[in-house]
This record gives structure tokens, sequence and C-alpha cells, in this order.
């Protein structure tokens, strides 16, 4: 696959974790950390791939020789990020992964609906990051009508029946019981099966102005036709 190979060597690849339980539910899997974002949520946790370096890439030969010695160990391989999607080399990059024989995960906010859309036939599992209520998005991203991009994206990936959780790392001001349950119940409306809220540490957020993330007592969360998971 010689044109393959050369589109998926343009990926700006950040950072390699070879090993996760947690990252493809339910498989041994690699993640690779794609380069760059086209938002500045406030309180990411990923903040040094926005600030990568090309000298901090790995290559995707190092890349892709690293995954050749994991086959019959690992399951599958997770493009996470940063958002994958802002990058033309992706769909290139999995396909070259897919023919080691590994599942493909994807880790995406949902910024750039239609490029998802023609990566679906691609993908075994999505985990789609839904930040806020459609309407609140650009104080989270500091983007204008990113709530759009993503919530769309969410109706391209329940039409297509593709497996599919769908995370929610709530930012302090974002966080409260009440606010979450308004954006769970819209959740369920659009058919939304498998829900994770995970946490938001301090410690790791952008923007260290942003207030204490809110104590979350998980009796608290309501009682909805939703798999509620807590990471």
């Amino acid at each position: 696959m010689p044109l393959a190979s050369s589109a998926a060597t343009r990926l700006r690849v950040g950072g390699l974790t070879p090993l996760t339980t947690q990252d493809y539910p339910g498989e041994l899997a690699a993640v690779i950390f794609c380069h760059g974002c086209p938002w500045r949520c406030r309180y990411c946790h990923n903040d040094h791939l926005l600030t990568t370096t090309p000298d901090e890439l790995i290559a995707w030969a190092e890349v892709m020789a690293f995954l050749k010695s994991r086959r019959g160990l690992l399951d599958a391989v997770v493009f996470s990020g940063g958002e994958p999607t802002a990058q033309g080399a992706l769909a290139a990059a999995i396909t070259e992964v897919r023919t080691l024989g590994f599942k493909i995960g994807l880790h995406t906010g949902g910024a750039y609906p239609q490029r998802l859309a023609a990566l679906i036939p691609l993908l075994d599992w999505v985990g789609l990051d839904i930040k806020a209520l459609a309407a609140d998005y650009p104080q989270v991203t500091g983007v204008p009508d990113s709530g759009r991009a993503a919530w769309a994206s969410l109706e391209l990936l329940l039409a297509a029946n593709l497996a599919l959780e769908v995370r929610t790392t709530p930012m302090p001001g974002f966080d409260h019981p009440d606010y979450l349950e308004q954006l769970m119940q819209q959740l369920v409306a659009r058919g939304v099966q498998h829900y994770v809220i995970q946490s938001c540490h301090s410690a790791r957020m952008r923007d260290q102005t942003l207030g204490a993330p809110y104590t979350l007592n998980p009796h608290a969360l309501p009682n909805l036709p939703l798999t509620i998971e807590r990471r």
C-alpha cells in the first residue's frame, strides 16, 4: 500500500502509550496521541499536544515498528489527541494500522463532522467527548459554534450504529449535578446508551484560573435509562 504509507508518514504523533486497558473498553490497546487541536479547552489535560515542537514528534516509521512488534499481544490501537481528525493524514494512518490486524478506536471531540463521517467505515469503536450543552461550548473551547460541530458528530455516530462511548469531563462551572442532568437528558433523547463521566484534575488543567471541580456525589446522578460509568 505505497500511497497509504506515504500519506501516513505525515501524521504528527505527539505521544504513544504502549499498553492500556482503559482507552478501548474490553481490549488491550496502544494509544497514538495526535498533535494539534482547533479548540483551546480551558480544562484541557493534554495541553502539551498543542505545543509540541517538530523535534518532539514521533516518526510514523517508529510507531509502525512498535505496532508490528505487538501483533498477537495487543487487540486494538486507539488514535487520540489533541484532535486526531484535525490531521489529513489520519485516514491513511488508520488504514495502515488496520493491515496489521488491530481493531481501531478513535477518541474525538467531534470538531470536524464531515471528516469524521468519512472515517466511520475504518473504525470499530469511538469515544466521543461531549463537553457541555451545545450553547455553552464557546465558554469551554473558546471557539464559536463548536457545540454545533460536536453534537452533529454525535448524531452521525449514532446513525452509523457504531460502538460508541460518550464521555464528559465536566469543566468547573459546568459540573453541578443539575447541569449534568440536563446534559444527560439530551443525550438520552438522542439515543445514547453508554456514558462516562471523567474526573477533571485541577492540577492538569490548561487554565489554572478555573475554580476547583465540583465534588460529585455518585448518588446525586439522575435515574435515567443510561449506563453511567465514573472514571
